[in-house]
């Protein structure tokens, strides 16, 4: 199986870098499935269900999030009843949404998705590790393809996470920095890991936001508020091969386009 999962999309640069290279790369990489981190799709911060049905129509298959997924109200009308975009599952219980699914490829290959979110320099959720272990004994029971979007900000706390669930799961993929790192690789028990897939959103900017704002505030620490930046735009993603009888990753392989937008 060929899965795609693509980073954090930022507003209406990110939609539209996913409408125009998206079907081609299914196309050339003959892509199964894909993955990709919604939570800034609308306006930068939060999803509605508007966007989110836009964005399936490019042909993302399921949406993860991370914290900014109750940034926009709209949210609570439909996470519990759309089961394709997904919140971090360590949010304790009764919150609305679900942490993780098991989806099927048009071939009918299951693939079981997990979103979690870390607790440095982030909420303190439930601890993502042991939610880990809790969520993989069901869906491991259903398929051996399991990828989790660990939605955190630590390099650390994500290497920790990759090596924990060595063997166990088929990828690890950070999200949340909105850039991309270069330490792709498939460890020893076969679970592809990469700290952060990075953005898809606009290029000349501050992970996502107009740049002259965030300069702005580190020179007078003055409150400003974020506006999504225009231009040309990237495409961050990582192409997965993955064994769909034991789940292994063969390969773990970053992109990084960019197009003028």
């Amino acid at each position: 199986m060929r899965l795609l999962m693509i980073g954090d999309i930022v507003g209406r640069p990110g939609r539209k870098a996913i409408r125009e290279i998206l079907p081609r790369l299914v196309k050339s990489h003959k892509v199964d499935f894909v993955l990709a981190n919604g939570e800034n799709a609308a306006g930068g911060n939060g999803i509605t269900w508007d966007i989110a049905d836009e964005l399936f129509s490019y042909g993302i298959d399921v949406l993860t999030t991370g914290n900014h997924v109750w940034d926009k109200r709209e949210v609570f009308d439909f996470i519990n009843d759309q089961p394709r975009v997904i919140r971090p599952g360590n949010y304790p219980p009764g919150s609305p949404g679900n942490g993780s699914g098991v989806f099927s490829d048009l071939r009918g290959v299951k693939v079981g998705v997990v979103n979690l979110s870390g607790r440095v320099f982030l909420p303190a959720l439930d601890c993502p590790f042991r939610k880990a272990d809790e969520i993989l004994t069901g869906i491991g029971q259903e398929t051996p393809i399991i990828v989790l979007d660990f939605h955190a900000e630590a390099t650390s706390e994500k290497m920790a996470m990759g090596w924990y669930l060595d063997g166990r799961v088929s990828a690890v993929v950070g999200t949340h920095t909105h850039v991309q790192t270069a330490d792709e690789r498939v460890l020893p028990g076969g679970t592809a890991y990469i700290s952060d897939v990075g953005m898809t959103g606009p290029r000349d900017s501050v992970i996502g936001v107009k740049k002259e704002i965030i300069v702005d505030r580190f020179l007078t620490h003055m409150p400003r508020r974020f506006e999504v930046a225009s231009g040309p735009y990237q495409f961050n993603a990582v192409l997965l091969d993955l064994d769909e009888v034991d789940g292994r990753a063969n390969s773990i392989d970053r992109l990084f386009i960019t197009e003028e937008g």
